[in-house]
């Protein structure tokens, strides 16, 4: 006990006598308040309730010297008063223990909530910076190897040649990752900024489709780009980031879809929206990852286990092509989403992803909203002929 309890044992005591000549136990109440809103760091840390155990331990003494110093009926007679009493404190003292506990854990809460925020700011100033520091130094070691291979290409020596396409071949990896840090750092700062112009999704899907049509080729995989409606239409987007969105998730399918697998590109118009699928028959992705692998450097599955390649079956990578892709759609007005029965690598169950991008008619379409918040992607918002 502490050094002055004693005391405080004295009155409240005294307040007993009072709370039972009057048969009135409010008359705990400022005690228990004052012992119950008052615990130590350590009380409140390791969840002790203090006063509930005292009252206890009050409840067992007095039974005991009752039993040891007074007659049967006297004993008795002393309970019956004191037993309503004690259970009304252990009641009240219970309840006032609670709210402190949980004024404790709510302002716990708060604070982790508040160093989490910091941590998460940090981490994308982090990425910012990283991102613009490698990127001087990186465009130095470009520029030296392309000039190191004109004077090779003038001087007709082309034994470096192939050390030198390596060499380039990884600055361009690298100029990518960059790239995709700053991109992930302007959509956590809120600063990305879109350029609207008018541009078809065949435009788009085209130039995808030459684009990877090598790797697919290399993976014996089919490509299949249906024409479905809203594909020709002419909308307001910011075709350049709309292109790499999709192209985002469409090297996302061809990763973790087996060689001579299929990935089809389908979709369809909706009030407001062009809806854009991209179906593969890969290794999918477990419901409780639906919603996670848009968060940024989300990895599954043992890193050892990963190759090393872009585009090769489970090719590894630092987690952001996903969540630069919602990004982008989300600033478009849009939102992403996937469906996807398991993870599986040796039934292949596939997987869906859904984007929606608004049908804009003008350049800044004041009607163009964000109506689909991010916890999207964990709700089947579209069911066979359904709107959303």
């Amino acid at each position: 006990m502490r050094a002055n309890f004693e005391k405080e044992l004295e009155h409240f005591f005294s307040l007993l006598e009072q709370a039972v000549a009057t048969g009135d136990p409010a008359w705990m109440d400022s005690i228990l308040s004052e012992w119950a809103g008052s615990p130590t760091q350590s009380d409140l840390e390791q969840g002790r309730n203090n006063v509930t155990l005292l009252l206890s331990k009050m409840i067992n003494v007095t039974n005991e010297v009752a039993r040891e110093s007074l007659k049967e009926h006297q004993a008795l007679d002393l309970l019956t008063e004191l037993l309503p009493i004690y259970t009304y404190l252990l009641d009240k003292a219970a309840r006032l223990e609670m709210e402190t506990r949980i004024a404790y854990m709510s302002k716990e809460l708060v604070r982790i909530q508040q160093e989490l925020e910091k941590l998460d700011r940090s981490k994308s100033n982090f990425i910012s910076v990283a991102a613009h520091e490698l990127k001087t130094p990186l465009t130095l070691i470009e520029g030296y190897t392309t000039m190191m291979r004109d004077m090779i290409d003038a001087s007709g020596q082309n034994q470096f040649d192939g050390l030198l396409v390596g060499m380039n071949k990884g600055v361009r990896r690298l100029h990518e990752i960059i790239n995709d840090m700053i991109d992930v750092s302007l959509i956590d700062n809120n600063l990305l900024s879109l350029n609207f112009q008018q541009v078809t999704l065949t435009h788009i899907l085209n130039l995808l489709k030459g684009e990877i049509v090598e790797t697919v080729s290399a993976r014996k995989q089919k490509l299949d780009i249906r024409k479905f409606p809203g594909i020709e239409l002419w909308i307001y987007a910011d075709a350049e980031r709309l292109y790499q969105a999709l192209y985002n998730v469409l090297t996302n399918a061809i990763k973790y879809t087996p060689d001579r697998g299929k990935i089809t590109v389908d979709g369809r118009t909706l009030p407001g929206f062009i809806e854009i699928t991209v179906k593969d028959t890969g290794i999918g992705v477990a419901p409780e990852n639906h919603t996670a692998i848009f968060e940024k450097f989300a990895q599954f599955g043992h890193p050892n286990l990963h190759s090393s390649g872009k585009t090769k079956f489970k090719g590894g990578g630092p987690g952001l092509g996903l969540p630069i892709t919602r990004g982008i759609i989300e600033a478009h007005g849009g939102t992403i989403w996937v469906e996807s029965e398991g993870y599986d690598e040796q039934k292949f169950p596939g997987s869906t992803f859904h984007i929606l991008i608004p049908i804009r008619t003008e350049a800044n379409d004041p009607k163009i909203v964000k109506l689909f918040p991010r916890e999207a992607a964990d709700k089947e918002i579209i069911h066979g002929e359904k709107e959303p």
